[in-house]
Protein backbone atom coordinates (compact mmCIF):
# COMPACT_ATOMS: atom_id res chain seq x y z
CA UNK A 1 0.00 0.00 0.00
CA UNK A 2 2.76 2.55 -1.11
CA UNK A 3 1.18 5.95 -1.81
CA UNK A 4 3.96 6.58 -4.21
CA UNK A 5 3.07 3.62 -6.29
CA UNK A 6 -0.72 4.67 -6.72
CA UNK A 7 -0.05 7.74 -7.04
CA UNK A 8 2.04 6.79 -10.01
CA UNK A 9 -1.17 4.74 -11.61
CA UNK A 10 -3.63 7.58 -10.96
CA UNK A 11 -1.04 10.05 -12.94
CA UNK A 12 -1.05 7.31 -15.86
CA UNK A 13 -4.84 6.88 -15.70
CA UNK A 14 -5.42 10.57 -15.37
CA UNK A 15 -3.01 11.04 -17.96
CA UNK A 16 -4.77 8.43 -20.05
CA UNK A 17 -1.63 6.90 -20.55
CA UNK A 18 -1.73 2.86 -21.28
CA UNK A 19 -1.17 0.91 -18.26
CA UNK A 20 -0.48 -2.70 -18.18
CA UNK A 21 -1.28 -5.07 -15.27
CA UNK A 22 -1.40 -8.89 -14.92
CA UNK A 23 -2.18 -11.34 -12.35
CA UNK A 24 -2.21 -9.17 -8.94
CA UNK A 25 -1.21 -6.15 -10.18
CA UNK A 26 -5.45 -5.68 -10.16
CA UNK A 27 -5.09 -5.02 -6.39
CA UNK A 28 -3.30 -1.76 -7.18
CA UNK A 29 -5.21 -0.50 -10.09
CA UNK A 30 -8.51 -1.09 -7.51
CA UNK A 31 -6.59 0.59 -4.60
CA UNK A 32 -5.42 3.67 -6.63
CA UNK A 33 -9.64 3.80 -7.54
CA UNK A 34 -9.18 3.91 -11.64
CA UNK A 35 -11.08 0.67 -12.75
CA UNK A 36 -14.56 2.02 -12.21
CA UNK A 37 -16.69 1.24 -14.94
CA UNK A 38 -13.59 -1.10 -16.77
CA UNK A 39 -13.47 -4.38 -17.84
CA UNK A 40 -10.17 -6.15 -15.90
CA UNK A 41 -9.01 -9.69 -15.69
CA UNK A 42 -6.86 -10.75 -13.23
CA UNK A 43 -6.22 -13.71 -10.69
CA UNK A 44 -9.60 -14.70 -10.10
CA UNK A 45 -8.75 -14.47 -6.39
CA UNK A 46 -8.78 -10.76 -6.95
CA UNK A 47 -12.10 -10.71 -8.44
CA UNK A 48 -14.42 -9.37 -5.74
CA UNK A 49 -11.38 -6.62 -5.46
CA UNK A 50 -11.95 -5.59 -8.96
CA UNK A 51 -15.88 -5.75 -8.44
CA UNK A 52 -15.72 -3.91 -5.48
CA UNK A 53 -13.92 -0.88 -6.77
CA UNK A 54 -16.57 -0.54 -9.61
CA UNK A 55 -14.69 -2.91 -12.32
CA UNK A 56 -16.39 -5.89 -14.53
CA UNK A 57 -14.54 -8.97 -14.05
CA UNK A 58 -13.30 -10.48 -16.83
CA UNK A 59 -13.07 -14.35 -16.40
CA UNK A 60 -11.13 -15.50 -19.42
CA UNK A 61 -8.49 -18.12 -20.06
CA UNK A 62 -5.46 -18.12 -18.06
CA UNK A 63 -3.83 -17.42 -21.77
CA UNK A 64 -5.77 -14.52 -22.88
CA UNK A 65 -5.58 -10.88 -22.29
CA UNK A 66 -8.12 -8.57 -22.15
CA UNK A 67 -8.42 -4.74 -23.82
CA UNK A 68 -10.54 -1.76 -22.34
CA UNK A 69 -9.01 1.59 -24.11
CA UNK A 70 -6.01 1.87 -22.69
CA UNK A 71 -6.07 -0.69 -20.01
CA UNK A 72 -4.62 -3.96 -20.82
CA UNK A 73 -5.19 -6.99 -18.30
CA UNK A 74 -4.50 -10.83 -17.96
CA UNK A 75 -5.14 -13.24 -15.38
CA UNK A 76 -1.51 -14.88 -14.80
CA UNK A 77 1.93 -15.89 -15.94
CA UNK A 78 0.78 -18.16 -18.84
CA UNK A 79 -1.23 -14.74 -20.85
CA UNK A 80 2.19 -13.04 -21.23
CA UNK A 81 2.68 -13.31 -24.77
CA UNK A 82 -0.92 -12.40 -24.95
CA UNK A 83 -0.70 -9.74 -22.65
CA UNK A 84 2.54 -8.09 -24.07
CA UNK A 85 1.57 -8.54 -28.02
CA UNK A 86 -2.31 -6.99 -26.84
CA UNK A 87 0.21 -4.29 -25.14
CA UNK A 88 1.89 -3.38 -28.05
CA UNK A 89 -0.70 -3.01 -30.36
CA UNK A 90 -2.13 -0.14 -27.64
CA UNK A 91 0.96 1.85 -27.48
CA UNK A 92 1.78 1.58 -31.02
CA UNK A 93 -2.26 2.60 -32.08
CA UNK A 94 -2.02 5.30 -28.86
CA UNK A 95 1.53 6.24 -29.43
CA UNK A 96 2.00 6.50 -33.16
CA UNK A 97 0.69 9.76 -33.53
CA UNK A 98 2.90 11.64 -31.33
CA UNK A 99 5.99 9.78 -32.93
CA UNK A 100 4.92 11.46 -36.59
Amino acid sequence: MNEQVLEIVRYFAKADKPIAAICHAAQILAAAGIIQGKEVSCYPACSPEVILAGGKFAAIEVTDAVVDGKLVTAPAWPAHPTWLAKFQEVLVHHMAPRLT
